[in-house]
């Protein structure tokens, strides 16, 4: 871990010595600003472009919205620029409500529509293939989990007293679980179904959130930079669009595989909720708060589901 850590270290030191960043760094900030917005939408635009050209609309508006998903990790580490912890009864409150967002996505957005193609493709046995499907993606995460070094959410240390690299071995894991939660977006955009989708990537958006303000706040109190420290946290949910984009092609590509891959995707997001959310909400004696929240997050996802019927 300490290897991983001193990587992305030295990656970041090499970039603010290097000659481009140096001459950025010289012009005035609103010039600045304005190469970095003009390089940023040039790299888009060629981006969806070749998207749109290879696999059509669908994809470039999936791939939008697992990205969109992404950048809510960095929306929720702003709170950082301002405080340095905040209170576990809020925290827990906020886990809550987001595992109840996912648990809602994942029934109705993921296994629903999942079982549906499954009968359509084979008359009668939807439910198995999708089940299927499940089982993978939790011994997925489950090997993931094994093999990578990560600390869970209730390990998550108290910047004042722990190490930089539990911190640290807590990103990764952030970073392991966001890559099926895009993934799931990108399926379910796949399949052709744009309410699904969209509905997916608000309620991953949602969940992601509480996520970056867990990555940014115990960095921010070990004396890294604001500013940075919402920037590693953004990171964590960039893997997203890589995910995004993987599962929107292969079911776009190969269609017969569309029931598997939202099995597979709903098998890891709720090894994410049952594994490293609901214990983490229960963890500091807040667990009658943190139901009543799970409970309001699903109530609320699934009328989202409902209007956009």
């Amino acid at each position: 871990m300490s290897n991983i850590q001193a990587m992305i270290e030295n990656q970041l030191t090499k970039l603010e010595s290097s000659e481009y960043y140096q001459k950025l760094k010289a012009l005035p900030s609103t010039q600045r600003w304005i190469v970095i917005g003009g390089i940023f939408i040039m790299s888009q635009i060629l981006v969806f472009g070749l998207l749109y050209l290879l696999f059509g609309k669908i994809v470039v508006i999936g791939f939008f919205a697992s990205i969109v998903a992404g950048l809510a990790t960095g929306v929720g580490a702003l709170p950082a620029l301002f405080f340095k912890e905040i209170s576990d009864k809020l925290f827990s409150s906020l886990l809550g409500g987001a595992a109840g967002v996912m648990l809602a996505a994942t029934t109705f957005s993921l296994l629903v529509p999942g079982i549906d193609a499954g009968n359509q493709l084979w008359p009668g046995k939807g439910f198995l293939v999708v089940a299927a499907g499940m089982a993978f993606g939790a011994v997925f995460l489950h090997l993931a989990d094994q093999r990578l070094p990560h600390l869970h959410f209730d390990s998550v240390p108290d910047a004042s007293h722990e190490s930089l690299q539990k911190i640290w071995l807590f990103i990764v894991a952030i970073t392991i679980h966001n890559f099926p939660e895009g993934m799931s977006v990108g399926v379910s955009f796949g399949s052709g179904d744009m309410k699904n989708g969209i509905v997916l990537a608000i309620a991953i958006g949602l969940q992601n959130i509480p996520e970056g303000l867990a990555v940014a706040l115990p960095l921010v109190g070990l004396g890294y930079n604001k500013w940075k420290a919402v920037g590693i946290a953004t990171l964590t949910g960039l893997v997203e669009p890589v995910g995004g984009l993987l599962g929107i092609s292969m079911v776009t590509v190969f269609t017969p595989i569309l029931p598997i891959a939202m099995g597979f995707a709903a098998g890891a997001m709720l090894f994410v909720i049952s594994e490293e959310i609901i214990p983490e909400t229960h963890s500091k004696g807040r667990s009658r708060l943190a139901t009543f929240s799970l409970i309001l997050g699903f109530i609320i996802m699934m009328s989202l589901d409902n209007m956009l019927s």
